[in-house]
């Protein structure tokens, strides 16, 4: 890595993009991202997509609750 760099030709937000979305990455245990795959694959869907639903299934549970 450089000691300086020379920011002096740059082009001010060039890469800003306002209605950008960010994914953030999620690590799951290995005990939990196995048991997650197993039923998946039984469902035959992304492991993403079974996530998304169990959580969306738990927070209409905390919200019927609150």
């Amino acid at each position: 890595m450089k000691s300086e760099y020379d920011f002096s030709k740059a082009e001010k937000g060039k890469f800003y993009h306002p209605d950008a979305k960010f994914h953030y990455p999620i690590y799951l245990e290995p005990d939990v991202e196995d048991f997650l795959t197993k039923i998946a694959q039984q469902k035959n869907i992304d492991v993403q997509v079974l996530v998304n639903e169990w959580l969306r299934s738990n927070i209409k549970l905390i919200q019927s609750i609150e």
